[in-house]
């Protein structure tokens, strides 16, 4: 199940990372862009789940906060 839940996690915070990407390269804002390749990176260095989802979390918020 920790395999499972590791590889669902993973492509979430993916798929969310490639739209910030996506987004951040759009606008050019530079936030969202770092942002957006943290979280397509992050999960294949992270083997505990909760502490990817801490961390995706995180990662997530960090535009809505972070203005540049």
């Amino acid at each position: 199940m920790n395999g499972t839940a590791l590889l669902m996690w993973g492509m979430l915070f993916g798929a969310i990372g490639f739209g910030f990407f996506l987004y951040g390269r759009k606008q050019k804002a530079v936030v969202p862009l770092i942002a957006g390749i943290a979280l397509s990176v992050v999960p294949y260095f992270i083997a505990n789940v909760y502490a990817l989802v801490m961390v995706g979390v995180i990662l997530v918020a960090i535009p809505y906060f972070v203005r540049i």
